[in-house]
């Protein structure tokens, strides 16, 4: 049976994170992990204000946020959040991955406090 477009792109996702986290790991040390936080996606982005700036944009168009951690509350954990179709409409399918990774290091860099390109697996 076939995938989905969705289910496709969503696998993709794991196994960006997946790629990113063993690479983590590799170079920073076995306690280096992304344990506790959340990944999600979510078809387009909602509208957004344009003094954000946990935002990954490409010509005014978000590909993903960063929601930080808010203890004490339902959003204890950070989340990122991509955003599938703008990010398709922006790559064919042999880049759909490298953007996918792309998006995420930058996201992760912001939430770790880290260069993006020393998360790059």
């Amino acid at each position: 049976m076939r995938r989905t477009p969705v289910e496709e792109f969503n696998t993709l996702v794991l196994q960006s994170v997946n790629a990113i986290e063993r690479h983590m790991i590799e170079t920073m040390g076995p306690n280096s992990h992304l344990r506790g936080v959340e990944f999600a996606v979510e078809e387009v982005p909602p509208p957004m204000r344009a003094y954000e700036v946990d935002i990954v944009e490409s010509h005014g168009v978000a590909l993903s946020k960063l929601y930080p951690a808010r203890p004490g509350t339902a959003a204890a954990a950070p989340r990122i959040v991509l955003y599938r179709r703008p990010i398709e409409l922006r790559a064919d399918d042999a880049d759909l991955g490298t953007l996918v990774t792309s998006v995420l290091t930058e996201q992760l860099g912001a939430l770790l406090n880290l260069p993006p390109e020393t998360l790059e697996p």
